[in-house]
């Protein structure tokens, strides 16, 4: 399924009376990586959940979230029921949580759930189920694919237990991806062949990639473009390459500290 277009316009989110993000607008245009970066709080978890309709009961949301179409038509997502956003989750946008130990279902085989949102969206058989499983598996860089789909998350590593909560994510084949801290509790060379799976994903599919971390120097190996939060408003936005090389904010400043120079 081709990229839709991603048009974000003066969103804002407030919750028990607290306005969390105040008028965000940004795009990602059809096959692009936009990184979302900031401090704890910044509100970098609140846009990604805005976008997939997985607020919770009591936020209220105004401005506009607009999927745009290759063949033209375009799908408002502030406002849309339950009904609306099951139809685009999975099919349409994917999402990719911080915490695959959370994420993922402690009863249910890895095979199932990485292809829970294929079968949701397309009658299959068993056998074709099954099928989808271990080519997901293999996919996203599971050794011994037999193995994988038939373990429960607690038998495998924290890196195999993203790498599935990812194949759930692609597994029908959705435009946009939303993946929101995906490294964080990996260690280090885990976390560099999760990045590769990213951009492999992108390249390889029609698949535009939201990307949030508190890390640039993870994002710098991932994004073309870069949002920085703070406070809920965008501080500092462009190229990747120009927000390292030349940072005009205080805050931006500070996260390519944070992040040693390594970014």
């Amino acid at each position: 399924m081709s990229a839709p277009r991603l048009v974000v316009t003066g969103l804002s989110v407030a919750i028990g009376g607290t306005e969390l993000l105040h008028g965000l607008t940004f795009e990602i245009e059809p096959g692009g990586r936009l990184g979302l970066i900031g401090g704890s709080g910044s509100g970098k978890t609140l846009t990604a959940l805005a976008i997939a309709g997985l607020l919770p009961e009591n936020a209220r949301i105004s401005g506009s979230i607009r999927l745009i179409f290759e063949d033209g038509g375009e799908r408002e997502l502030v406002g849309l029921d339950d009904a609306g956003f099951a139809e685009l989750r999975g099919d349409r946008i994917g999402m990719v949580f911080q915490e695959p130990k959370t994420a993922l279902n402690p009863l249910r085989r890895l095979g199932r759930q990485m292809t829970e949102a294929l079968a949701l969206h397309y009658s299959l058989t068993r056998a074709q189920r099954r099928e989808a499983a271990l080519r997901l598996a293999g996919r996203v860089g599971l050794g011994d694919p037999e193995r994988m789909v038939r373990a429960y998350p607690h038998e495998v590593s924290g890196g195999q237990r993203q790498r599935a909560a990812i194949a759930a994510a692609i597994s029908a084949n959705p435009g946009l991806l939303l993946a929101d801290e995906p490294t964080t509790a990996l260690d280090v060379t885990v976390q560099r062949g999760i990045l590769g799976l990213f951009r492999e994903i992108t390249e390889s599919d029609e698949c535009s990639l939201l990307f949030i971390t508190h890390d640039l120097a993870v994002m710098s190996r991932v994004v073309d473009r870069v949002l920085v939060l703070d406070d809920g408003r965008i501080v500092e936005q462009g190229e990747i390459a120009s927000i390292l090389s030349a940072p005009q904010h205080p805050v931006t400043r500070a996260l390519i500290d944070a992040a040693g120079g390594d970014a």
